[in-house]
């Protein structure tokens, strides 16, 4: 199973953006993948306050953190690209990480 930091918006349309996250994690395990995607997990309630910039940040970093044994980065692009998703590309490129950009289809 290949590791990878899974990338999707997270902030601005929150349940459309979880719902859609959801599909996208989805779509990474039926590639035989094992996904991470942070967003999802530490926003959940009593976690990270995604609205306050320092718990945002700080969220966004210890995702990343995977990028030490991730095997690419794959990021889903049907509702475009975030900053937020913008600095885990740019970030997984400094690292030398492939980056893969991917759809679902019918989304």
């Amino acid at each position: 199973m290949r590791l990878v930091i899974l990338e999707s918006p997270y902030a601005g349309e929150v349940e459309r953006n979880v719902a859609y996250a959801r599909r996208c994690v989805r779509d990474s395990l039926l590639r035989n993948e094992a996904p991470v995607a942070s967003h999802l997990l530490y926003t959940q309630p009593g976690i990270l306050d995604d609205t306050v910039p320092a718990e945002r940040q700080h969220g966004i970093d210890a995702g990343l953190a995977w990028r030490k044994v991730a095997d690419a980065s794959v990021v889903y692009v049907d509702h475009g690209i975030s900053k937020g998703m913008d600095y885990g590309i740019a970030a997984a490129k400094a690292a030398g990480i492939p980056v893969e950009y991917r759809s679902l289809e019918k989304f």
